[in-house]
């Protein structure tokens, strides 16, 4: 069975994805001592909109006004 690498979180562009599935892929076959070739990953992305954090809405919580002024 070949090992697989799921990534939860927000809508990422196409360059972002390319890096993030490359620097994932890496490190795993680093750490594991197993070929890159052998890792699948999977993106499973959310528009902000559709997260909670802390009972709330991501878009509507105290968070929110922290990361979008960052």
């Amino acid at each position: 069975m070949m090992p697989t690498i799921h990534f939860d979180g927000p809508v990422l562009s196409v360059d972002q994805k390319r890096s993030l599935v490359h620097g994932m892929t890496q490190a795993a076959s680093q750490a594991l001592g197993i070929p890159m070739a052998a890792f699948n990953v999977v993106l499973d992305e959310h528009e902000y909109s559709n997260m909670g954090v802390g009972g709330e809405l991501l878009t509507e919580s105290p968070y929110w006004q922290q990361y979008k002024e960052s």
